[in-house]
């Protein structure tokens, strides 16, 4: 599978996780609704008025129980139904303006939130050079730099088209790899721009940040709305942490070996990223991005630290392949080479 193909492949993803947002979404508003009408909704008004809300206004209880004793005895199916058909619109549109939005600006609120700064050509002019001519071997228009001023091993890089994408490094990993390691790793971030990996993880950071923020927003409601508040703060919150991050982690893990393949071809230096890999491995959390899961997903490794308890889960949502297998990828694709008499070149252009 060439480049082009990773592209085409890609495109087909992007598609696959715009339809599959939207319907995991109906799918869950569905089974909420359906079930708030099957132990009836006057139970649950009466419920949410009572332990959600913990109302101490008589007035307000007596309007709940007023409203619970009103709803017809009606097919708890079609009930089910309706309620999502009346919500299930408002929330898509609410999703869909987020999303344009984020997504025309999602590479510049990345950057923020990572405090990334630009790093300008008299600052760092061999830095400069390395991405410059790694871009060339790449075929790609040279991304703008920005560093993230941590001592921990990381990068990333974000763009909705490779003419407007952006490579941050930290400041550790400009510092303690090797040259041709860090063209390694320059290569691999250039190949996710190149493959519109960037693109597709913009839409997916969006929209996941979406539900949350509307989930949790939702959890404050007030008043005599608190009840449905509730509701769809649920289903957001759900679908945000739950639902989004397995059709994330479905459509996205591969990514991380195609650009290691890819940055592999570009360099025609396998073993290099592999001893990048794992020099990176050893120290890649990044402090600002604790804060930031959906931006940690950007970065070539994970930048989370993990307690014991949460290391498991950390890894059945984990978007990035272990470690300990891409290199062993790379090291088989060296070893190929190799036995082909196609040995690395090994050298950096810069």
């Amino acid at each position: 599978m060439n480049v082009y193909d990773h592209i085409d492949a890609n495109n087909r993803r992007t598609f696959l996780i715009l339809c599959a947002f939207p319907g995991a979404l109906f799918v869950l508003l569905y089974l909420v609704c359906l079930l708030t009408a099957k132990t009836g909704v006057p139970f649950f008004i009466e419920w949410g008025a009572r332990y959600l809300i913990r109302a101490k206004d008589a007035a307000f209880l007596e309007w709940a129980s007023g409203q619970a004793k009103a709803f017809p005895n009606v097919n708890t199916l079609q009930m089910g139904f309706g309620l999502t058909l009346a919500i299930y619109p408002w929330m898509l549109l609410a999703a869909f303006l987020w999303i344009v939005v984020s997504y025309r600006l999602g590479g510049e609120m990345i950057l923020r939130m990572a405090q990334a700064r630009p790093v300008i050509f008299e600052e760092n002019r061999e830095l400069y050079r390395l991405v410059e001519n790694t871009a060339i071997m790449a075929g790609l228009p040279t991304p703008k730099i920005y560093l993230l001023n941590d001592e921990s091993l990381n990068a990333f890089a974000t763009g909705r088209r490779p003419e407007n994408a952006s490579l941050a490094l930290t400041k550790g990993i400009i510092e303690k790899l090797s040259k041709i390691e860090l063209q390694g790793v320059i290569a691999h971030e250039l190949a996710h721009i190149g493959n519109r990996d960037t693109r597709l993880m913009t839409l997916t950071v969006s929209g996941i940040g979406c539900f949350t923020f509307f989930g949790e927003l939702l959890f404050r409601g007030r008043g005599r709305v608190q009840v449905l508040s509730f509701l769809l703060g649920f289903v957001c919150l759900v679908f945000g942490y739950v639902v989004a991050p397995i059709l994330r982690f479905a459509l996205s893990r591969r990514r991380e070996y195609q650009a290691d393949a890819t940055a592999a071809k570009i360099t025609h230096d396998p073993e290099s990223l592999a001893r990048a890999l794992e020099k990176i491995v050893k120290n890649p959390r990044v402090e600002v991005l604790d804060g930031s899961p959906m931006v940690g997903n950007l970065c070539i490794a994970d930048p989370a630290e993990y307690s014991v308890i949460t290391k498991f889960t950390a890894r059945l949502y984990a978007t990035h392949p272990p470690v300990e297998d891409r290199v062993r990828a790379l090291r088989d694709m060296s070893q190929s080479a190799a036995a082909g008499e196609r040995k690395p070149l090994g050298r950096v252009i810069g």
